[in-house]
């Protein structure tokens, strides 16, 4: 898969990497994600995934751009407002890299649909806004075989981890799930939404960054990955903190008496 001269310069400063090089491009180029949500998350994530070269980024959303959301998703701009979501990213991905493939689905991912859309990607980058699609998205992933990087937002904390619960540890050990991270979602109501809560907009730009950047370290192959580690950040003390967290035996996607056996029958979502 040869570069154009375009596509030399572009990514010049990746390709002086050691640790990316030519190689590392060209698996970025071979590269399918797949981005689930164009909001605060997905917007920086969106961009810095196409700057990076990934050959065909997938972004499903089924919201329109609001005026509120423009505090935080860089994505978007006024003239978009009323548009879709996913038909606003598909034209900035465009302007930004032209190499790069988009496939804007301007829909919502369902227990019908999300399988086979995360079987056609090689890696998957969650950024919803809710406990369900998050369960939806990793029980997807584990039964597609595929690797997610799942990052979420608070007022003014953000979380990432990555999730292979579909491989085992160097040990031998399954990997954890993201239900042995978050065996429940929390009761309805009891976690006010960003529009009841409010949100730090610049909080954004550095998940969606990080998750980002972790999506191209799994593609290229480089570092160490956060399997099995939960990175969290708060804005207000500008700490960074990790927590580890293993497989759960009870966890019932995987565990040892599993009761998910597909999505439709799913715990907790």
């Amino acid at each position: 898969m040869a570069f154009s001269a375009d596509e030399l310069e572009r990514y010049a400063r990746h390709i002086v990497l050691r640790e990316v090089g030519g190689p590392g491009q060209q698996k970025l180029k071979a590269a399918r994600v797949l981005v689930v949500g164009a909001g605060g998350i997905g917007s920086p994530a969106l961009l810095y995934l196409a700057a990076a070269g990934v050959g065909k980024l997938t972004v499903i959303d089924d919201d329109k751009v609001s005026l509120s959301n423009l505090q935080r998703q860089v994505l978007h701009a006024t003239p978009d407002i009323g548009r879709s979501k996913t038909e606003s990213a598909s034209d900035a991905i465009s302007r930004l890299n032209p190499h790069v493939e988009v496939e804007a689905l301007a829909e919502r991912l369902n227990s019908e649909n999300a399988l086979a859309l995360v079987a056609g990607h090689d890696v998957v980058l969650d950024g919803s806004d809710n406990f369900a699609t998050r369960y939806l998205v990793s029980d997807a992933c584990f039964f597609a075989k595929r690797p997610l990087v799942t990052a979420a937002l608070g007022t003014f904390d953000m979380t990432l981890t990555t999730i292979r619960a579909h491989e085992k540890d160097e040990d031998g050990a399954p990997n954890p799930t993201y239900r042995c991270l978050f065996p429940e979602a929390p009761p309805a109501g009891t976690v006010p939404t960003c529009e009841q809560a409010g949100i730090l907009g610049a909080l954004a730009g550095v998940a969606g960054s990080l998750a980002a950047l972790e999506v191209i370290r799994e593609i290229v192959g480089f570092g160490e990955g956060l399997v099995g580690k939960l990175l969290m950040f708060d804005a207000r003390s500008m700490r960074f903190e990790t927590l580890r967290y293993q497989w759960n035996a009870e966890n019932p996607l995987s565990g040892t008496r599993p009761t998910i056996r597909n999505l439709s029958t799913l715990v907790g979502s």
